[in-house]
């Protein structure tokens, strides 16, 4: 992702997708914990609305490439009930 990290939070219908800074005092690893970076930017969104997916999609594509963005969709649809608009 464009100089950080991407956490999704799925929270019953509610789904938050959370941009961080890449924390390089956690170290530079892909498997350095990253759950202390700080927020740069932040989407959420119902699974009740039917431009859900076109919401997350648009969101992501700026932040990341169309394969990443594709590959978080499919975490967040393996998890949830998403209107595919």
């Amino acid at each position: 992702m464009r100089g950080g990290v991407c956490t999704v939070e799925i929270n019953g219908k509610n789904i938050t997708v959370i941009a961080k800074d890449w924390d390089f005092k956690a170290g530079s690893s892909k498997n350095s914990d990253q759950s202390n970076a700080v927020e740069f930017d932040r989407f959420e969104v119902s699974t009740l609305e039917h431009t859900a997916y076109r919401q997350l999609y648009d969101f992501l594509i700026d932040l990341t490439t169309h394969y990443y963005t594709e590959q978080i969709l499919n975490y967040i649809k393996e998890h949830t009930i998403l209107i595919m608009t």
